[in-house]
């Protein structure tokens, strides 16, 4: 084989790995919701500690009874479409969260829905 066809071949099959190794990418950064344990579902009200209005989903720490839980919620366009904005889920704030503990961290849950107050009132926004 003449070697520009090998480089070209070198070249491409490169080409191929990079284009695989970052489409999978997001896969590593998603989980399943199969890691969460849908019998058992929990309400924690509290304050939040920390918050993050990023993508894949935004994400609270809580601390409630006592403890500190990680909530993980939905996409950003789906809090925003339903009415939990980034204020509503501001540190310091007052929440309550219905949703799944995770059957290995129980410190972390996903949430189903959240109670946010919103112009003084209770809001009720389902995430799923």
């Amino acid at each position: 084989m003449p070697f520009s066809s090998m480089r070209r071949v070198f070249v491409g099959g490169v080409s191929l790995c990079a284009a695989l190794a970052f489409a999978s990418v997001p896969a590593f950064a998603h989980h399943g919701w199969s890691d969460y344990d849908a019998d058992h579902p929990m309400t924690l009200k509290g304050e939040v500690r920390t918050s993050s209005y990023e993508n894949p989903h935004a994400t609270i720490t809580l601390e409630a009874d006592g403890k500190r839980y990680t909530v993980v919620l939905a996409p950003v366009s789906r809090m925003e479409a339903r009415g939990a904005t980034r204020d509503s889920i501001a540190v310091g704030r007052a929440v309550a969260v219905t949703g799944y503990p995770n059957k290995t961290h129980p410190s972390e849950i996903r949430a189903e829905r959240i109670v946010v107050s919103s112009d003084g009132a209770d809001k009720t926004v389902e995430l799923r």
